[in-house]
């Protein structure tokens, strides 16, 4: 939480204190709030070969910024390199910013994470990590709604394996890129489907906690 906090400060600071930072994020919010393919294309052209960087950097660096959400980042990645290239970069992207939050959590251990997170929300997800495993994961990163970052973290703490967490993250994030694809330039069909997606994602995992746990009584 310090950290996030110590980043906001610094952003805001750059915002109130550079005029040239502050003339760039509004351009970028109003390209991006267009949700015009041809424009948002444009505007990410100006990055030349180093527009694809940008952008899996900018999903990194948004694990420390919670009031970023990643689907942001993967909508524009499709809408800039359109449905096949940009879902790709965004899987890319999110492997890249899982992975990263992965080693940090297992290496820096519990003081960073709640550092990052504060101490009750890193409890909580972990005791859902250590009971549920890569279906917490699933579900995290298949539901917009849920925090995908921290489950990236704990992952780390709680010495799930790598390989078995990336898995899961593949398997929970290719629907949700599949489904931004499917709808990415239809603003209100894809209000629906994220709406949708969050809904169904959220009562199967609570139908599936209901369900073991109720197994666990009757042993």
């Amino acid at each position: 939480m310090y950290i996030t906090l110590a980043l906001l400060a610094a952003l805001a600071g750059c915002w109130f204190g550079w005029p040239a930072f502050q003339e760039t994020v509004r351009e970028a919010w109003t390209v991006l709030k267009s949700g015009e393919q041809p424009r948002i294309a444009a505007w990410m052209q100006q990055f030349g070969y180093w527009g694809p960087v940008v952008l899996v950097v900018g999903m990194v660096a948004q694990m420390f910024l919670f009031v970023v959400n990643v689907v942001l980042l993967i909508l524009v990645a499709i809408l800039a390199y359109g449905p096949w290239w940009g879902s790709l970069l965004a899987l890319v992207g999110v492997v890249a910013a899982s992975s990263v939050g992965y080693a940090l959590g297992r290496m820096l251990g519990d003081s960073f994470v709640q550092k990052l997170l504060g101490r009750k929300t890193e409890q909580k997800v972990l005791d859902v990590v250590d009971r549920y495993g890569v279906w917490a994961v699933i579900i995290a990163r298949l539901s917009p709604a849920l925090s995908d970052d921290a489950i990236s973290f704990v992952a780390g703490v709680a010495r799930m394996g790598y390989w078995k967490f990336m898995a899961a993250t593949v398997a929970g994030v290719v629907p949700l890129i599949a489904l931004l694809a499917y709808l990415g330039e239809d603003s209100e069909r894809l209000k629906t489907g994220l709406l949708w997606v969050t809904g169904v994602s959220v009562v199967l995992f609570a139908g599936y906690v209901w369900w073991d746990r109720r197994r666990a009584k009757q042993k």
